[in-house]
């Protein structure tokens, strides 16, 4: 048995130690706990498979524009660099940010927490790094920047043809990884292991 209090109204509650329960504040009806299975192997795999499909994104051509004889190649980078050289250096770091180091930094983190988990110990400094990770989730965005690529191909389609390249399809691969990989974490059980094995 755990106490647990409620999200929304404070309410200390005893959950029961029950696999594929949804437990729920008896006072005001808000989930206290899902219980989410395999979830430190799930989130692992997801996590190298995203890192994986992230470094393929980063090294091959994003999309390539062919226009009357024309062709010019782009990379996940061309974007922040071209805004890099018009003195546009906050919104090329804001992007950057975004879009590259964040989901980066996520990716890693998990990697460096949940292997370990995974072997039975817990790797220095995984409390901080995991309450880092948390922060960090509404700051990647990565489906935002896919989005605004689609509309850009759109858009550039009635001037040049477009032929998308390895990355663009690797980054749509990874946006849906990146949200099976947060919405598969069950933060309790990690910080009860954390807690564990300190």
């Amino acid at each position: 048995m755990r106490i647990l209090a409620c999200h929304d109204c404070d309410l200390l509650t005893r959950l029961p130690d029950r696999a594929g329960a949804v437990s729920l504040c008896p006072r005001c009806g808000a989930v206290l706990h899902r219980h989410r299975p395999d979830s430190i192997d799930r989130p692992l795999a997801l996590a190298f498979s995203a890192l994986v499909l992230f470094l393929v994104a980063l090294s091959n051509p994003f999309l390539a524009m062919k226009s009357g004889g024309f062709v010019q190649e782009t990379t996940l980078l061309t974007g922040i660099i071209e805004l890099w050289k018009q003195h546009l250096y906050g919104l090329g770091g804001l992007v950057m940010l975004t879009c590259v180091v964040i989901p980066l930094a996520q990716f890693m983190g998990l990697l460096y927490i949940l292997g370990p988990l995974k072997a039975g110990f817990r790797a220095p400094g995984s409390i901080a790094i995991f309450r880092a990770i948390g922060h960090l989730n509404s700051w990647s965005m990565m489906e935002v920047f896919l989005i605004g690529i689609l509309v850009a191909l759109v858009k550039l389609a009635k001037m040049a043809t477009i032929i998308p390249g390895i990355a663009v399809f690797a980054l749509g691969l990874l946006t849906v990884i990146t949200i099976a990989a947060m919405a598969s974490l069950d933060p309790p059980l990690i910080w009860e292991h954390l807690e564990h094995e300190r």
